[in-house]
C-alpha cells in the first residue's frame, strides 16, 4: 500500500494518545515547544520552570510549567523529525493543550534571507510520511494559523517573511534538482516538521503556530553553514522570549 492511501478519517486508533497521556486537570492551554536543547537550558536558567509531567512515547521527556508575565504556560523540548514531533504533540494535546507555539531553525532556499531572519510558513510541502496519516493526500498542507502569527509579529514591529516551507525526512537528500522544484513552487525554507505538525493540528482541532529562524543556506554553489550550530546565546534567548510573547497573544 502506498503512503498516499494511508489516510483514515476515523479519529480512534488501536493505540491512542490517551492510553499513555490521559487528560490532566489544570494543564496549561497554551504550550511552547523548542527543537533546541540549548534554548531549553536557557529557559531553565532564566525562568526556573517546574517539571510537571513527562511525554512517554518511547522515551521520557519532561514537560515544564512556566510562569511568564503572570501566565502559566507549558514548555518542552520537541525532538527533531516529523514522526517523533507529531507523536509528542499528540500527547501534549491529550494532556490538555489547546494551542502550541513551535519554533526552530531552518535552511533557506533564497540566499537573500540572512541568518536569523524570522520566517512564518504559510504552507508546507509534505515530503515526509507522517502527515499522510492525518490528512488526505496532497502536495502541500496549509498552515491556518499563519495569518494570525504574521499579525502578531507585525504588531510587535518585528521584521519577518512569509512563504512556503519544504518539510522533508531526508536531510541528506536535499538535492539541487529537488530544491529547484520546491523553489519554483514558492518554498523559501527547508525543515523537517512543519507539515506533520500542521496536519496534527488540523486533525485534532487545535491551533499550531510555527515560526522559523534562518540558519544555513542551500542557495549557493556549495552548502553554506552560516550560523548552524553556532547561534549565539543572545539570539537563542531572543527566540525563546519571542515564543513566550507569542504564547501570550494567541
Amino acid at each position: 500500500m502506498s503512503i498516499l492511501n494511508s489516510y483514515d478519517p476515523n479519529p480512534v486508533a488501536i493505540l491512542n494518545p490517551q492510553h499513555l497521556a490521559p487528560p490532566i486537570y489544570g494543564f496549561p492551554e497554551v504550550a511552547v515547544a523548542t527543537f533546541k536543547r540549548e534554548i531549553l537550558r536557557r529557559a531553565l536558567v532564566k525562568y526556573d520552570p517546574v517539571p510537571m509531567e513527562v511525554i512517554h512515547a518511547g522515551f521520557h521527556m519532561p514537560i515544564y510549567r512556566l510562569t511568564y508575565q503572570n501566565r502559566e504556560l507549558a514548555l518542552y523540548e520537541s525532538l527533531v523529525g516529523a514522526a517523533v514531533a507529531a507523536g509528542m504533540l499528540e500527547e501534549l494535546i491529550s494532556k490538555g493543550a489547546k494551542k502550541v507555539v513551535f519554533f526552530g531553525s531552518c535552511g533557506v532556499l533564497d540566499k537573500t534571507l540572512e541568518a536569523g531572519r524570522l520566517i512564518v510558513p504559510t504552507a508546507a510541502c509534505r515530503d515526509e510520511g507522517t502527515s499522510y496519516h492525518y490528512l488526505p493526500p496532497a502536495d502541500y498542507v496549509e498552515v491556518p494559523t499563519a495569518a494570525r502569527l504574521a499579525n502578531i509579529l507585525t504588531e510587535m514591529n518585528l521584521p519577518f517573511v512569509t512563504g512556503k516551507t519544504w518539510s522533508t525526512d531526508a536531510i541528506y537528500r536535499e538535492t539541487r534538482s529537488n530544491m529547484a522544484k520546491r523553489r519554483a513552487e514558492g518554498c523559501v525554507a527547508v525543515e523537517m516538521e512543519c507539515a506533520a505538525l500542521a496536519a496534527v493540528g488540523l486533525f485534532r482541532g487545535v491551533e499550531v503556530y510555527q515560526y522559523l529562524f534562518a540558519e544555513d543556506n542551500l542557495d549557493a554553489e556549495n552548502w553554506d553553514q552560516r550560523t548552524m550550530g553556532r547561534v549565539p546565546r543572545s539570539a537563542n534567548e531572543r527566540y525563546l522570549r519571542l515564543a513566550l510573547e507569542i504564547a501570550l497573544r494567541v
